[in-house]
């Protein structure tokens, strides 16, 4: 196996287990502002690998690097109307029972004083706060590697700069062959003395500003002489060119044939090319509405997922990927043939999408995800507004524990997600190519 490849899952997975400690950062440090007496902050599932105590709390690192979770003291609420103190009788029927246990070990671990301290007891916008913080920082956690991609690396683009690739001869589009023969004809960039890294700056007066606008305006023009203004070596020059007429590909539609469009004969170079921070929050928005897309058309997506992985069918590449897939793209990413930096910018991508995944994915309002508790702490400040409007008693705090039973299959049916991707990532899994 590549070193490479080793090195970028490694890579990744420190990425991944820095990006869970800041998400359960962004949950702690709200936590501990609103006096909710945290226990217990952790990154990763499993046995404990290292840990450490500090004042009341004990933070650690787990062997199972997939998740993070902080332990706060009284999430739920008790039986509405009983004393937590007093010793109640058992309750009775499965569910009923599931949500007793639960109340119990919610409470386990209150002592005498903590009554204040508790989660359930806070105001309802300390306890949205509390949860939003998990998703908030995925959210700048993206942003950032965003913009560092965006505007510290760039995106690979095609630039008006004449590509060592370029072919000096004259191939009709209807040759389907990618190398010259004998007796082939000179393109007019040859005739006319183009180089490799010559930078194509004017079209017959007009400033070209992008390959895109370089390729349309020569289209457009048609056969004939044009004055091609280039950069070669820093210095300004202009060179005479006679455009020639032939059937290209159109460049919205491949697979259509624009007839008798002007012809120059030159490949582009392709660049990093470096955004504004405005593209960013642009970027961020398509990026979070595809996910968010992604994620609404989940159900349908792993049915893909399942036919992938025992049917062999080709993967979504805009389908889902877990934890080990993108694991083995980070070590396809680093052992590929991208150059250095387009290696740093897939990867920086790569984590960018991971971290606005996990923020969009915990904002389901459904527990056990943040999302559901953030959805019980608008509910119960809802019902508290209109009390005091309506001029009724101050409600009791919103009791999630009732929708426990809900909350333990929505767990199940995550787990046999996260179980049936991790198969299709090990058997068939996403690549760079696909």
């Amino acid at each position: 196996m590549n070193w490479l490849y080793v090195v970028g899952i490694i890579l990744f997975l420190l990425g991944l287990m820095v990006s869970i400690a800041l998400h359960e950062l962004g949950h702690l440090v709200p936590a501990k502002l609103f006096g909710v007496r945290v226990t217990q902050y952790m990154v990763g599932f499993g046995p404990t690998a290292w840990s450490r105590r500090k004042g009341e709390t004990e933070y650690g690192i787990k062997w199972i690097p997939f998740g993070g979770y902080i332990r706060m003291i009284g999430m739920l609420p008790p039986r509405p109307g009983e004393d937590p103190a007093r010793v109640r009788s058992t309750a009775t029927g499965p569910f009923q029972g599931l949500i007793e246990s639960a109340r119990d070990a919610a409470m386990e671990e209150v002592r005498p004083g903590d009554e204040g301290r508790v989660f359930y007891r806070k105001k309802w916008w300390q306890k949205a706060i509390i949860m939003s913080g998990g998703p908030l920082m995925n959210f700048v956690l993206a942003f950032v590697f965003s913009a560092i991609l965006l505007v510290g690396i760039g995106l690979p683009a095609d630039a008006p700069i004449v590509s060592a690739a370029t072919d000096t001869c004259l191939i009709p589009v209807s040759e389907k062959r990618a190398t010259c023969e004998p007796g082939d004809q000179l393109t007019p960039a040859a005739q006319a003395g183009l180089k490799p890294g010559d930078h194509m700056v004017s079209f017959n007066g007009a400033t070209i500003g992008s390959w895109d606008n370089a390729i349309r305006l020569i289209r457009s023009h048609g056969p004939g002489p044009v004055k091609l203004g280039i950069m070669r070596d820093g210095k300004p020059m202009t060179l005479a060119v006679t455009l020639i007429a032939q059937d290209r590909p159109n460049l919205e539609d491949p697979e259509k044939i624009d007839k008798n469009v002007g012809f120059l004969g030159v490949r582009p170079t392709r660049v990093m090319e470096q955004q504004s921070i405005d593209q960013v929050i642009g970027y961020m928005g398509e990026q979070t509405s595809r996910v968010a897309g992604s994620i609404f058309n989940l159900p349908e997506k792993m049915v893909g997922v399942w036919h992938a992985a025992f049917s062999g069918e080709e993967r979504d590449p805009e389908g889902p990927v877990g934890m080990v897939g993108a694991g083995r793209l980070g070590g396809e990413i680093l052992a590929s043939d991208l150059s250095d930096e387009e290696k740093i910018a897939t990867f920086v991508s790569l984590l960018a999408g991971f971290n606005l995944a996990i923020g969009v994915f915990n904002l389901i309002p459904l527990l056990p995800l943040d999302g559901g508790h953030i959805a019980g702490s608008l509910w119960e400040g809802l019902k508290r507004a209109y009390a005091k409007v309506m001029r009724r008693p101050k409600p009791q705090y919103v009791d999630i524990a009732k929708v426990l039973p809900l909350t333990y299959a929505a767990a199940l049916v995550m787990m046999i997600m996260a179980v049936l991707l991790v198969y299709a990532d090990l058997v068939n899994p996403l690549t760079l190519t696909n």
